[in-house]
């Protein structure tokens, strides 16, 4: 079974901001709702700044700590590795919102669903590829199989030495070039 991943590399990310529209298109969230939020870093000193902008949203973490407060189990880990959320069982207690450490999670308007990216899932399969892939004007954004290794996302990875945001914290599935 493939295990789901993707990889950002923050060197190619431009801030146009098309990920975070497809993915709010796709979704059906108010202008207001996003699962993409980004954060600018700088780094040095004049003259030599370095400016950094990186795209956060679910990790996709193995250890997830928002699916092992749920109370409901409404947030569950598929065995591919993709953490989803079971509206039908959300009770909004916002547990998984305090237990995430990427501040993920958006509480939905229109339902009251604690709410996350989820690869564009449907029909048991993530998107093929998930809309903010497809969208990437630059690239930044490789989406794939991590269990195969002649997969572009893998592929990726190594070339890259790509790591976790916050390194092994919650075995995240998501993948940073910086």
């Amino acid at each position: 079974m493939a295990r789901y991943g993707m990889l950002i590399n923050t060197k190619k990310c431009v801030g146009c901001y098309a990920c975070r529209i497809a993915c709010q298109m796709k979704n059906h969230l108010e202008p207001t709702e996003a699962f993409i939020h980004y954060e600018e870093r700088e780094t040095g000193e004049y003259p030599s700044v370095y400016s950094e902008i990186i795209p956060l949203q679910c990790q996709h973490c193995e250890d997830a700590p928002c699916a092992a407060v749920c109370p409901t189990h409404a947030t569950y880990i598929t065995d591919s590795g993709v953490v989803l959320v079971d509206e039908n069982k959300c009770i909004g207690c916002k547990y998984c919102m305090a237990a995430c450490p990427y501040g993920a999670r958006i509480v939905r308007e229109e339902t009251g669903v604690v709410e996350k990216c989820r690869f564009c899932w449907e029909d048991g399969k993530p998107g093929d590829p998930p809309a903010c892939v497809g969208t990437c004007i630059s690239g930044a954004r490789v989406f794939g199989d991590l269990d195969d290794p002649a997969s572009e996302v893998s592929k990726a990875i190594a070339e890259y030495n790509a790591q976790p945001i916050a390194g092994d914290l919650t075995k995240s599935k998501i993948f940073y070039v910086r």
